[in-house]
C-alpha cells in the first residue's frame, strides 16, 4: 500500500509523482479550462494553492455550478450537502468526480488509491485516517467523505503537527472539530499544533455554543452576549467538564504550561502567572477578565490603564484630566509627515514642559506612514531612524529613551520576513550606532515578537485594539510588552476633554519625565537629491568636470597609492555616479546625523569608485585567500586598519556608539564588512571626521571652510610627506572640485 504522511507532503520541496499526476489530470480533463474558468496548472509535482483552487473549481463544475471560484464558499458547500451528503463507493457520481477526490487526498498527503476514479478500499482507509487526524472519528465514523470534510480537504491546512507544532494544541484542535463540526457555522480547523485566526474564532464559537446560542446567532465574535455569558461562567480549582476544558484550551493556545482538561492546581499556578504577566488582578481563577485576555487581543476593554497615546496636544487642562483619570505615561509622536492632517499629532512647542510640570511621563513614537508593506525596507529603516533621532533630540528626549517605530497595519507573516525585519535591521543599526536611544516597536503581536526575537527592539507597544488583525489573532502577548493598547476612549470635559487610546502598562518602560532643553530645528541640513529635477544635470556636470581634469567617461590612467602608473577601466563615470545615487538616502542620513555636508562623504566615494583599477580586485582576492592581511576595498577603497582607527576615534569622541575594535583580532572581520556599501559608506564618513583630527582641524560641520575641506579631502589619500606632497595636494584639489559640483546640487535640493 502507498503511504504518504501529511507532514511529508506539506514540507517536501521535491517532485511528488502522485501530485504531478493530479496536476496532469486537471490539465488533460479540462483542456478548455480557460474557457470554463479553470486555469492550466504548472506541472511541478508540488502541492500549493493553485492546485487546490483548480480542484475546487473542477468540483464546482462537476456539480453544475456556473460561477466557478477559488473559494469553497457557502454555495459550494450547500450544493455538495444537497447533492452528495455522503460520498463513498456507491455515491460518487462519476469517475471524474472520484479523480478529483483522489487528487485532493494525494495533495493532502494521503493515499488516493490511484487517480482512476475508483473509491476503493485504499481510499476508504485514507479517509478514515484523515478524519482521525481531524478529530472527526466519532462525529463522522466510517470511510465516507462528508461535505465539510471535502471542504477541509481542498485547502492547505495540515492535520498533523508541522513546523514544531504542539501536540497539546493539536489535541485541542481535534477536540474542537469533533465536538462542534455538526454545528452549522463551524468548519474543520487545522490540527497542526499551531494557534491561528481560525482556531481563535473556533474557540469563541465553542463558548457561544456552550452558552446555548443558536446557529446564526453564534458568530465567533466577542460581543456583548458572549461577554455576559462568560461573566457567569468563572472556573476555578477543582472545576471539570466542558468549561474547564475550554479554559485550559485557551491557556494552551496562549502558550501557558497546563494540561488540557480539569482546572488543577497546576492550572491555578499557571493562571496566577498569566494574570501577573498581563497585569490583571492575581486571583488564580478563570474570571471574566482572564477569559477575555485569553480569548481576544484587547481583553476586557473596560480595564483602566496607566498609559495612553494620542494625536492631541497635552495642555495644562488636559494634563490635569489625564492625571485625575489615573494616567502616568503619555505616548506622543515625534513627527507628523502631514502639514494638514491631525495638526496636533506631533509634539507641540512647550508640550513636554507641561507633561513634566504635572508629574506625567512621555514615551516617543515615530511614524510616517507605515500602513503598507511597501513602506518598509532596510533603507527606509535607516532613514526613519535617522529622522527619529533628529526629532527626539530637537524635542529634548534624553539618551536611553525608547523610541517606538510603528507598523500600523496588519502585516502578514511573510511580509514580516521580507519587509518588516529588514526595516528594523536598518532602524536598530542606525539608532545603535548614531545615538544613545533604544528601539521599541509598535504593531500587532506577531510583528512585535518577531522583531524583538531578532534583537531589533527592546520593548513592544502592542496594537491589541485591532483584535481582527491576523498578527493579533492566535498570537500571545509579546514577552517584552511595555504598553498594551486596548481601546479608544475620551476623558475629561470642557477644555480638559481629550480622546486617547487607553493602554495597559507593564512597567518595562516608564517613558521620560525630564527633558533636555529643546533644540532648534536646523533647516540647513542636507536632504535627498531632488532627482527628478537635478540628477541628469548633476551627472552631466560631474562628467564635464572629471573630463576637464583628465578622467573621461571611461578609461583613464594615473598613479596608484603605491606609486605605480596604471591604466584603469573598471567602471565608468556614469556607473560610479549611479551607485552614489542609489545610496543617496544613506549619504543624506549620515550627513544629517553627523551635521556635516553630504558632498564631503560623496566626493571621495564617487572618486574612488570611478578610479578603481584592475589591480584592486586582484589585491582583494589576495586578502580573501589569506595571502595578504589588508587592502583598500569597497566603495570608498578603505583599508581595514584605517576603518578601525577611524571608528575607534569616533567611538572615543562619543560621535558614534560601539565597542572599540582591535587591529589584531578584528582586522579581517572589518575588511569583510567593508565589502557591504551599507558599512563602507558610513565608514567613509567616519574616516572623513578622523582625517580632520589627523590634520589638526576641528570636526567637520555645516560651515567648514573650503580651505579646511580641501585639507580634509587631501588626507583621504594618505599622510602627506615630502616625497608625495605634490600628488596628495593634487588629489585634494581635484577632489575639492568634485565636492563643489556635488554641493551645488545638494544646495539646490535643500532650497538654499
Amino acid at each position: 500500500m502507498l503511504s504518504h504522511t501529511p507532514r511529508r507532503r506539506m514540507q517536501m520541496a521535491d517532485v511528488d509523482e502522485m501530485v504531478l499526476r493530479a496536476q496532469r489530470f486537471i490539465n488533460s480533463t479540462y483542456s478548455n479550462g480557460a474557457t470554463l474558468g479553470i486555469s492550466k496548472l504548472e506541472e511541478n509535482g508540488r502541492t500549493g494553492w493553485p492546485t487546490m483552487y483548480a480542484l475546487t473549481r473542477a468540483l464546482q463544475y462537476e456539480m453544475g455550478l456556473i460561477a466557478l471560484s477559488d473559494n469553497f464558499g457557502p454555495t459550494t458547500l450547500a450544493t455538495l450537502q444537497s447533492q452528495y451528503p455522503s460520498l463513498n463507493a456507491t455515491t460518487v457520481p462519476s469517475w471524474i468526480f472520484g479523480c478529483i477526490l483522489q487528487s485532493a487526498l494525494y495533495c493532502k498527503g494521503y493515499d488516493g488509491g490511484g487517480i482512476d476514479g475508483i473509491y476503493n478500499a485504499r481510499v476508504q482507509e485514507s479517509v478514515i485516517r484523515l478524519k482521525q487526524d481531524m478529530g472527526l472519528a466519532y462525529a463522522y465514523p466510517g470511510g465516507s467523505l462528508e461535505p465539510k470534510v471535502v471542504k477541509a480537504l481542498l485547502n492547505m491546512d495540515a492535520y498533523v503537527t508541522v513546523n514544531n507544532g504542539s501536540s497539546q494544541i493539536r489535541s485541542v484542535q481535534q477536540w474542537l472539530n469533533g465536538r462542534y463540526v455538526n454545528r452549522r457555522d463551524y468548519f474543520v480547523i487545522p490540527c497542526d499544533g499551531h494557534h491561528s485566526r481560525d482556531v481563535a474564532k473556533s474557540m469563541l464559537l465553542a463558548i457561544q455554543y456552550e452558552l446555548g446560542m443558536a446557529d446564526g446567532t453564534a458568530n465567533g465574535v466577542f460581543g456583548p452576549g458572549t461577554q455576559a455569558g462568560l461573566r457567569s461562567h468563572p472556573v476555578s480549582l477543582g472545576a471539570a467538564g466542558t468549561w474547564a476544558e475550554i479554559f485550559t484550551a485557551a491557556m494552551l493556545l496562549n502558550k501557558r504550561p497546563v494540561s488540557f482538561g480539569a482546572f488543577t492546581s497546576e492550572v491555578q499556578a499557571a493562571v496566577r502567572e498569566f494574570q501577573s504577566f498581563v497585569k490583571l488582578p492575581v486571583t488564580g481563577t478563570g474570571d471574566f477578565q482572564t477569559w477575555a485576555s485569553l480569548l481576544v487581543s484587547h481583553g476586557d476593554q473596560s480595564r483602566k490603564g496607566e498609559a495612553c497615546d494620542g494625536v492631541t496636544k497635552i495642555t495644562p487642562d488636559r494634563a490635569v484630566a489625564l492625571k485625575a483619570a489615573g494616567y502616568k505615561y503619555i505616548g506622543r509622536y515625534l513627527y507628523n509627515p502631514s502639514s494638514t492632517d491631525l495638526p496636533e499629532k506631533a509634539i507641540q512647542p512647550g508640550e513636554l514642559a507641561t507633561i513634566k510640570q504635572y508629574g506625567l511621563r512621555c514615551f516617543p513614537i515615530y511614524q510616517t506612514w507605515g500602513r503598507d508593506a511597501t513602506n518598509f525596507s532596510y533603507a527606509s529603516g535607516c532613514v526613519d531612524a535617522s529622522n527619529a533621532i533628529e526629532w527626539a533630540r530637537i524635542h529634548g528626549f534624553k539618551a536611553a529613551s525608547t523610541i517606538y517605530f510603528a507598523v500600523d497595519y496588519d502585516a502578514m507573516d511573510a511580509e514580516v520576513t521580507s519587509y518588516i525585519l529588514p526595516y528594523f535591521r536598518g532602524v536598530h543599526g542606525t539608532v545603535s550606532e548614531l545615538s544613545g536611544y533604544r528601539v521599541g516597536i509598535y504593531g500587532p503581536r506577531n510583528v512585535c515578537q518577531r522583531v524583538s526575537d531578532a534583537g531589533y527592539a527592546v520593548t513592544s507597544f502592542v496594537s491589541d485594539m485591532s483584535s481582527g488583525f491576523s498578527g493579533n489573532l492566535g498570537y500571545p502577548l509579546p514577552t517584552n510588552w511595555a504598553y498594551d493598547q486596548i481601546v479608544t476612549t475620551t476623558i475629561g470635559s470642557g477644555s480638559g476633554r481629550i480622546e486617547i487610546d487607553n493602554n495597559i502598562a507593564s512597567g518595562r518602560d516608564i517613558g521620560q519625565g525630564d527633558f533636555d532643553p529643546p533644540r532648534p530645528n536646523t533647516d540647513d541640513l542636507d536632504v535627498d537629491l531632488d532627482k527628478g529635477r537635478y540628477q541628469e544635470a548633476l551627472l552631466r556636470d560631474v562628467q564635464t568636470y572629471l573630463t576637464s581634469i583628465g578622467v573621461p567617461e571611461t578609461g583613464g590612467e594615473g598613479w596608484t597609492l603605491d606609486g605605480d602608473w596604471v591604466t584603469w577601466n573598471v567602471i565608468s563615470t556614469t556607473n560610479a555616479f549611479e551607485r552614489i545615487m542609489e545610496g543617496d538616502w544613506l549619504f543624506t542620513n549620515l550627513a544629517r546625523a553627523l551635521k556635516l555636508r553630504k558632498a564631503l562623504i560623496q566626493a571621495p566615494v564617487l572618486w574612488e569608485l570611478r578610479k578603481l583599477n584592475p589591480t584592486d580586485p586582484i589585491i582583494d582576492d589576495l586578502v580573501r585567500s589569506g595571502l595578504r592581511d589588508d587592502s583598500s576595498t569597497g566603495y570608498g577603497q578603505i583599508f581595514a586598519w584605517v576603518a578601525i582607527e577611524a571608528r575607534n576615534y569616533c567611538i572615543e569622541q562619543g560621535i558614534i556608539n560601539g565597542t572599540p575594535l582591535n587591529l589584531s583580532n578584528d582586522r579581517r572581520a572589518v575588511w569583510d564588512r567593508l565589502q557591504d556599501p551599507h558599512y563602507n559608506i558610513p565608514t567613509a564618513a567616519y574616516v572623513t571626521i578622523y582625517n580632520a583630527h589627523q590634520v589638526g582641524l576641528a570636526r567637520p560641520s555645516l560651515t567648514t571652510s573650503m580651505t579646511d575641506i580641501q585639507l580634509i579631502l587631501e588626507r583621504y589619500n594618505g599622510d602627506k610627506t615630502v616625497s608625495n606632497k605634490d600628488k596628495i595636494e593634487q588629489y585634494g584639489r581635484e577632489l575639492t572640485g568634485l565636492y563643489n559640483v556635488l554641493e551645488n546640487y545638494n544646495r539646490l535640493s535643500r532650497g538654499a
